[in-house]
């Protein structure tokens, strides 16, 4: 079986056999190559530095960070602990999960998300009488949508990680906001909770530093109201995919139609990160297409400079990051955007084929 190729071989001649056992050793050769560069820094040719991180969800999903050599976890799936659970997780168990990543990151950041329920992630524990069917759960009563209709969700959780936080910073970021009132609700929220505990006297963060995601293509359109009040911008760039083109990223005859490298999608992202670079803003990948190296380097070319993606991608991406020329990545891309290139994964791909850039 090839799994990379996804193809089973029933019976393979020994040609076949030999180029299996070739591609496993290039494979191998690769992998060692990657383990070598653990520790060394993301770093273009032309000295851009490119933050990796990790996506999380569990406790033992920070020991990757040691591991893979990752800047620390860019996204933090809060809402792990709430499905693997038979009821609804008690703030003091929350608090533990917390303090023991934060513990296990050391130094690093660690950026969580608040719970993201609801939708397709329904929880037999939380479901209500007056709940009604959802024909599109992905675009319906979910994330900080139900989070907010059920505040005291939200003011257990945050009250978690304020005090799991204490003596740190605190990185919270607010999944699928849609327009500023609900991040600004959210985040009046966690100050409430902060205050609540200061009036205590109880420890707390030396910090709190409020994010938004975005992966509503409305959130876009009011960006310049929004970016003062953040301090980082993440893009969800799977769900952004599917509600940009309309289209369930779980559809069997969609899920390879649209392109992350189409050029409406880069369009965007260039337009969402020229104006976070206006305000001065941080903004950062995290989501499946940061985690591809053609898709990576691209994001690269568009002015991104922190990407969250699994362990397993961190080094081939670190291993692309090394090779490249930021400054050409991104000459390149202005000018398909600029052109209109219909195939920009063709020309992207000639472009690193060129210069014997490694992709995969």
């Amino acid at each position: 079986m090839d799994v990379n190729a996804n193809a089973l071989l029933i019976r393979p001649t020994p040609d076949m056999d030999e180029a299996f056992d070739n591609k496993l050793h290039v494979t191998q050769k690769r992998r060692a190559e990657f383990a070598a560069m653990r520790d060394l820094p993301s770093v273009t040719a032309d000295g851009q530095r490119v933050e990796l991180m990790v996506n999380a969800g569990l406790r033992e999903d920070a020991q990757a960070l040691d591991m893979v050599g990752a800047d620390g976890i860019g996204l933090f799936r809060t809402e792990f602990q709430f499905l693997v659970s038979a009821t609804l997780p008690q703030r003091e168990k929350q608090q533990r999960l917390y303090k023991d990543v934060l513990d296990a990151a050391g130094d690093r950041p660690v950026i969580f998300r608040t719970v993201d329920i609801g939708g397709d992630k329904a929880l037999p524990y939380m479901q209500r009488e007056d709940d009604e069917h959802e024909d599109n759960p992905a675009m319906g009563w979910r994330a900080l949508r139900l989070a907010l209709d059920r505040d005291a969700l939200m003011k257990a959780q945050a009250r978690a990680l304020l005090e799991a936080a204490a003596g740190k910073i605190l990185h919270v970021m607010f999944p699928m906001v849609s327009e500023p009132w609900e991040y600004e609700e959210a985040r009046a929220l966690v100050e409430h909770q902060r205050e609540w505990l200061l009036a205590r006297k109880k420890k707390l963060p030396i910090a709190v530093r409020y994010g938004a995601m975005l992966e509503v293509p409305a959130l876009a359109e009011v960006l310049d109201i929004l970016l003062p009040r953040v301090d980082f911008l993440s893009i969800g760039t799977n769900d952004l995919t599917q509600f940009l083109f309309a289209a369930d990223r779980a559809h069997p005859k969609l899920a390879e139609r649209y392109d992350w490298l189409s050029i409406a999608i880069l369009r965007f992202l260039d337009r969402v990160v020229r104006t976070c670079q206006a305000h001065a803003v941080p903004v950062g990948v995290c989501g499946e297409m940061g985690g591809r190296t053609l898709e990576a380097m691209a994001l690269i070319g568009l002015g991104i400079r922190r990407l969250s993606i699994t362990p397993a991608s961190v080094g081939p991406v670190k291993a692309m990051i090394r090779a490249i020329d930021a400054g050409e990545v991104q000459a390149l891309m202005r000018d398909l955007l600029d052109s209109g290139e219909r195939d920009i994964r063709a020309r992207l791909t000639q472009w690193a084929s060129e210069r014997h850039i490694e992709l995969g």
